[in-house]
């Protein structure tokens, strides 16, 4: 077969979604080598890393920057479709939300979370005006859906009305280069970065529904009851609403202990999963949850607000904590940082749980919904 991919996800820094989709589709590429699979995408691409880069993908993937003109810019109903009928794709994998309404081929779509529609006072008004406006109607054009995990499954079942032989979930995976980085490398990456010996840390996109106002409040719990100079590193690009989370680390009285690092590459993050104290992902509301395996598969002692999908992604090896509750989360995290132990314990649990989860499994997976979806047509 002869299979597409949105590469539109790849046109900037990559967080989640690009991470999926280049992820997935080269070991895709790896597992079924019979088959050609080309990233298609209407605007550049991002130079790749250089472990990544196009010499070191697979031989049947590729990257194609179509060109557009005023009428096939318009690219889910005009370009893309007329795309499709040239390269005669077999079928066509829209990673992030969106297929073309114009069916030319079978169509898989990924759902990644709801949130749009389940949480949209954390997203900006016209992104949610869009999704209620264009979710349903891809989730009904697409052939196939697949969601990261079960719970999501569910909530596309209820919410967009979709029939479940219809919705697949595969899980995704950490990437390879999440492993634990020795010692001397982490101290080199921190003193870099000015993260302190003693810290607890974040990583994700800056925005309402990672619930960070909850985290600086437990942190400054935290301060107050152990007078620790433990530091908070919240390590990810700056996204949307952000003013209350600004207002709530003024008033909260440990702003210099706080450090906001950027958008970082792989390898500072790994050294920083790597010596955190623990890591922390309060989030109100995801689909999968990328960063608390990540961080499991580097070592570190994870905390974890208990929702649905993260209870089901991290197993019984992360502390859970209701994400209202900054003091069940401060009290986690002053147990952590007391207890050496625990912290040992936990790495040791969370490496053996990220294990369990690779992108091969979650290719031949995708590979079978493929299927499913050419024998649907």
């Amino acid at each position: 077969m002869y299979i597409g991919l949105d590469g539109i996800p790849l046109n900037e820094p990559r967080t989640g979604v690009g991470h999926y989709t280049l992820e997935l589709a080269r070991a895709l590429a790896v597992c079924s080598p019979s088959d050609e699979f080309e990233i298609a995408s209407p605007l550049p691409f991002l130079p790749l890393m250089d472990q990544e880069s196009e010499e070191h993908l697979p031989p049947n993937l590729s990257m194609v920057q179509v060109e557009v003109n005023a009428l096939s810019k318009h690219w889910w109903t005009i370009g893309l479709p007329r795309y499709i009928k040239r390269k005669s794709f077999a079928l066509f994998h829209g990673t992030n939300y969106d297929v073309p309404l114009w069916k030319r081929c079978p169509t898989v779509l990924t759902i990644h979370d709801l949130s749009l529609l389940l949480y949209p006072l954390t997203h900006e008004p016209g992104r949610v005006r869009r999704a209620r406006r264009r979710l349903p109607l891809m989730a009904s054009a697409a052939t196939m859906i697949i969601t990261p995990t079960m719970s999501v499954r569910g909530e596309v079942c209820a919410h967009l009305s979709i029939s479940p032989e219809k919705v697949v979930p595969v899980p995704e995976a950490p990437r390879d280069n999440f492993r634990p980085i020795n010692a001397a490398w982490s101290e080199m990456t921190r003193k870099r970065l000015g993260v302190e010996d003693e810290f607890v840390l974040f990583v994700g996109t800056i925005e309402p529904r990672k619930n960070l106002r909850i985290l600086v409040q437990a942190f400054a719990l935290v301060s107050r009851a152990t007078g620790a100079r433990t530091q908070l590193v919240i390590a990810g690009k700056k996204g949307w609403l952000t003013d209350d989370l600004f207002v709530e680390l003024k008033a909260s009285g440990v702003a210099e202990r706080v450090l906001f690092t950027g958008y970082l590459p792989d390898e500072d993050l790994c050294a920083l999963y790597s010596s955190c104290m623990a890591f922390v992902y309060p989030s109100l509301y995801e689909g999968f949850g990328l960063p608390p395996l990540e961080a499991m598969a580097c070592g570190a002692p994870v905390i974890a607000s208990r929702i649905p999908s993260l209870v089901e992604i991290t197993g019984p090896v992360a502390r859970l904590f209701a994400p209202d509750n900054p003091q069940e989360l401060a009290q986690h995290i002053i147990t952590l940082l007391a207890d050496e132990g625990q912290r040992r314990h936990l790495s040791m649990l969370g490496r053996q749980r990220a294990a369990e989860f690779s992108w091969k499994q979650t290719a031949l997976k995708t590979l079978e919904v493929y299927a499913e979806a050419k024998e649907r047509g």
